[in-house]
């Protein structure tokens, strides 16, 4: 118990050495690009920036899988021969219903119906309603898992189309069923990131129909969309997409050679290359309307086939504009529009105060502890100091190592640490302390003490570890940044209480041999 070979103590040594070498990049510039130089980021309390919190609309979801259900439901009845009356769509149901054209065919178009392809097994079902009409219902289950996976692919367009602007450490996560946090340090104003993230970017082509009275009610299968730069302007387009966006793998801004304006230069891959080719080959001399977000950005002529999978959109765009634009193509387009419904700035020097005030606290509550321990316990009292402050440097150096975020509750968690880091020590001493005056030698009071002590410091640290551990998993934003700090706090207690304290005792003892202990 009271014995440290060479190779134990040059690892607990080597373990601070290292600790302290990891915490450098936090005061000095990084040397390189090239050479790793891990830090620790400060958190939006602390620099400054923006908290958007924002809301994925689920019922857009549920509507855009009906539109796209009703469409499967006119092509399969069509191709199969078989006619309909009132096709519509009922949200609050979730369902797409139609009046067979015959009685007599009701068994054929539940057949023709049971061919739809469906997302995922049970995904829909199809059946008669006893007014004679049938309906194509979604499932409650499938919906829920379709809107989950939503969320999911929303957060990470969010984190691609963010990174694009070169925002440094953005916290992007995920609260509740269907909001998403999004924290940018350093930025202060939000509205360009807003205006990113607020755009669904979901481009398609369409066919447009020519024969429709753009001032009219639109034919069957056709709706009326406003053009982006003149809202005023309809355009009767097709609402089937014969080509969409998702198969595009890159966007870049350009200018057009003809007019010098703006343009974003776009790239499909082999499916949409090839999708792109057919319908440029069999609509020659008609118009596509290139559509974004439900409005016409144009509607040029097909003049002959495009084929290689390449082409250009034009428009009335300016430098930045383009820029966006083609940094949400790339992206990706959102399955669901996303919509601020709390926003927060906090100024750089509100996080300049916080810095203050956090540190201050720190360095107060160190002194005070160092001050206590070395008054009270004499020198076993400064080994517990030389302790803390290598507590402290392990800390830092792990979060360094992790890149990890620095909040304010983090702070308070590091000086939370630090008391109970003294805790433990105060424990060994006065247990240490208590065999003294019982009458025990200097070595055997030594070696009780720690091992009566230990037991009780492992349970409680124990304890607490089990506890910060499900805040980090159930909390969000700075709770878990305050039980990320507490945690790591505890595993680097016990290390430097346990093992750093006692080798700095046994060592003492071994070179003075005292009869007795300076506590």
């Amino acid at each position: 118990m009271m014995y440290y070979s060479r190779m134990k103590t040059a690892s607990v040594l080597g373990v601070c050495l290292l600790g302290l070498l990891l915490c450098l990049p936090n005061l000095l510039p990084a040397p390189s690009r090239a050479m790793p130089w891990r830090q620790i980021h400060l958190g939006l309390d602390l620099r400054g920036g923006s908290y958007l919190l924002m809301q994925v609309d689920m019922p857009t979801i549920t509507r855009e899988r009906l539109e796209a259900l009703t469409d499967g439901v006119r092509q399969n009845l069509l191709a199969d021969g078989l006619g309909y009356r009132n096709l519509a769509t009922d949200p609050g149901s979730r369902s797409v219903t139609f009046v067979p054209r015959d009685p007599t065919e009701r068994d054929r178009d539940i057949a023709s119906l049971a061919k739809l392809p469906q997302a995922s097994p049970g995904e829909f079902t199809v059946g008669a309603r006893p007014d004679g009409s049938i309906a194509v219902t979604l499932s409650p289950t499938a919906m829920t898992a379709r809107a989950q996976d939503a969320v999911t692919q929303s957060i990470e367009i969010v984190r691609r189309r963010i990174d694009a602007t070169g925002a440094v450490d953005p916290e992007i996560t995920r609260q509740g069923s269907d909001r998403i946090v999004v924290q940018l340090p350093g930025i202060t104003d939000p509205e360009r990131v807003k205006q990113l993230l607020g755009t669904t970017a979901k481009m398609t082509f369409h066919l447009v129909d020519a024969t429709a009275n753009p001032n009219g009610l639109p034919p069957p299968g056709v709706e009326m969309l406003p053009m982006s730069d003149n809202p005023a302007q309809r355009v009767a387009v097709i609402r089937h997409a014969d080509v969409d966006g998702a198969d595009l793998t890159n966007a870049s801004p350009g200018q057009d050679t003809q007019t010098g304006g703006w343009s974003i230069n776009f790239t499909f891959n082999s499916v949409g290359a090839r999708r792109f080719a057919d319908v440029t080959r069999t609509n020659v001399g008609h118009q596509l309307a290139i559509v974004l977000d439900n409005k016409v950005i144009s509607a040029p002529v097909i003049q002959s086939v495009i084929a290689g999978g390449q082409g250009q959109i034009t428009g009335s765009f300016t430098a930045q504009q383009a820029t966006d634009l083609a940094l949400l193509l790339r992206a990706g387009a959102l399955p669901a529009p996303l919509a601020v419904i709390e926003e927060r700035s906090v100024g750089p020097s509100l996080g300049a105060d916080s810095i203050r005030a956090g540190a201050i606290s720190l360095v107060v509550g160190f002194v005070l502890v160092i001050a206590f321990m070395g008054l009270f316990y004499g020198l076993f009292g400064w080994y517990a100091n030389l302790c803390l402050v290598a507590n402290l440097v392990l800390i830092l150096a792990i979060l360094s190592l992790f890149q990890a975020t620095l909040t304010l509750p983090g702070m308070a968690g590091m000086l939370l640490t630090l008391g109970m880091a003294v805790d433990a020590n105060i424990l060994i001493n006065e247990r240490i302390r208590e065999e003294v005056k019982r009458g025990r030698t200097a070595l055997n009071a030594m070696q009780v003490g720690f091992q009566r002590a230990t037991s009780t410091i492992v349970d409680s640290n124990a304890t607490a570890l089990l506890a910060h551990v499900m805040l980090f998993v159930f909390g969000t934003g700075p709770v878990r940044g305050f039980a990320l700090t507490i945690t790591i706090g505890i595993v680097t207690t016990l290390f430097t209480t346990l093992l750093l304290s006692r080798m700095l005792m046994v060592r003492w003892y071994a070179l003075t041999r005292p009869t007795l202990l300076p506590v």
